[in-house]
């Protein structure tokens, strides 16, 4: 979504959307999200448009040019709105036939609003709404289940489920955003097809994780991920996790204040090694296996990794604790030890006290270095891994007060390099 977006601009875009395929004598009405969260009190992040003109007569109303046919196959064009409202998709009333992989329909019919109501996944995303005579029109009992808070696979459970297998993370994201129980027979179609889940893509299940994981209720949502089984489908090792353990786990991901996906998938990945060579080559291969990027696997590293240092900061000497905390993004790590901390130790006083050493002066925190390789380079030395060695016990020297000027540090290094040829 555009920095610029505006609310009440996409809306106004959205009615004249439906106006022109009107005027034009087509069909024409809000479909799913939008009107979900409408009826709601939410303000609907953008708008889908259902209709019976075909995707080539769409782009007859509004144009070649403020049209994208990118997803005409399954009769959906996009009209291109002003520069703060962005794109709406227009879907062409359907009925899809067959879906073999488990995710996309084979082929899809075109039909009216009725049908396509039913091809749907939960009631509560099958609504459509007149934004001209402002009247919602439901064919599956979508408002019933928003006002009693179910999310209900729309016909029969089983159908919709194996239809697409990625609705089953979206039901549990669904429920834990609004706090909605999911419906007895769809929990159990899920469950009966949780294995399927492997039909979807790594990248499309990191992407739910990464939305359901950084909810305020993201304790529902993961509590949802193992009561359906799904857990256990895209993260096999936390089978059979201790009760204990488990306990903890949900009791941390809730403390962790707006935590970052990084932080929230830490959190589950902790319990599951019990050492941390085996966490962190358990890490690697999780992070792999879902396709995180780059980043995301660094973070989660440097969490879990970090965290029983900080937990123990004051057995640590200060460069060591140091250099923990002058690395950018030690905010992150000292709130998410945090959370560990409160739930395992019973107190964060060792977070409290790294947050403190935070507020020295910089020339205390982290003095400019008194040496570089470039002082190592014009000693004579030859560049290699011995001067990271040196550069490091040098630095700890400094941080330690044991040297506090340019000529002590290359007197120190000269000395180190010597013990080095000799070694």
């Amino acid at each position: 979504m555009s920095s610029t977006y505006d609310p009440a601009a996409a809306r106004a875009f959205a009615v004249d959307v439906v106006r022109k395929l009107r005027d034009a004598g087509y069909q024409a009405l809000w479909a799913g999200g939008c009107v979900r969260d409408q009826l709601m009190g939410r303000q609907p992040k953008d708008y889908d448009v259902a209709t019976s003109a075909r995707p080539e007569q769409v782009r007859e109303v509004f144009g070649q040019r403020k049209t994208l046919a990118i997803g005409a196959s399954f009769g959906v064009i996009t009209v291109i709105g002003p520069r703060d409202v962005g794109q709406l998709d227009v879907a062409t009333f359907r009925r899809d036939a067959g879906y073999s992989d488990g995710r996309h329909p084979d082929s899809v019919t075109f039909s009216d609003p009725h049908e396509d109501a039913q091809r749907r996944d939960f009631t509560i995303n099958g609504l459509f709404f007149d934004p001209l005579a402002e009247q919602v029109i439901d064919y599956v009992g979508g408002q019933d289940d928003l006002q009693a808070g179910i999310i209900r696979a729309i016909g029969q459970p089983l159908q919709r489920i194996a239809e697409d297998k990625l609705r089953m993370l979206r039901a549990v994201r669904f429920a834990a955003t609004f706090a909605f129980v999911i419906e007895a027979e769809t929990m159990a179609a899920i469950r009966s097809q949780a294995s399927e889940l492997v039909i979807v893509s790594a990248e499309r299940i990191a992407a739910e994780l990464r939305r359901m994981l950084t909810l305020e209720r993201r304790r529902i949502a993961v509590e949802l991920l193992a009561e359906s089984e799904l857990l256990e489908v895209f993260l096999p090792e936390a089978r059979g996790i201790h009760t204990l353990a488990w306990s903890q786990t949900l009791e941390i991901i809730a403390r962790i204040k707006a935590p970052t996906f990084p932080q929230a998938f830490a959190v589950l990945l902790r319990p599951l090694a019990s050492s941390p060579a085996e966490l962190a080559t358990l890490c690697e291969t999780v992070c792999r296996r879902l396709k995180l990027s780059t980043d995301e696997i660094s973070l989660i590293q440097r969490l879990l990794r970090e965290e029983p240092m900080i937990r123990g900061a004051s057995k640590l000497t200060w460069p060591q604790l140091q250099r923990l905390l002058v690395t950018p993004g030690s905010d992150a790590v000292l709130a998410f030890t945090e959370a560990v901390s409160q739930v395992i130790d019973g107190e964060a006083d060792e977070v409290v006290a790294c947050r403190r050493m935070l507020e020295l002066p910089a020339k205390l925190l982290n003095p400019v270095p008194l040496i570089t390789g470039e002082d190592l380079k014009r000693l004579g030395m030859k560049p290699g891994a011995h001067f990271r060695t040196i550069l490091d016990r040098v630095r700890d020297a400094q941080l330690d007060s044991l040297i506090n000027t340019p000529p002590e540090a290359l007197a120190l290094a000269t000395k180190l390099a010597a013990e080095i040829k000799e070694a």
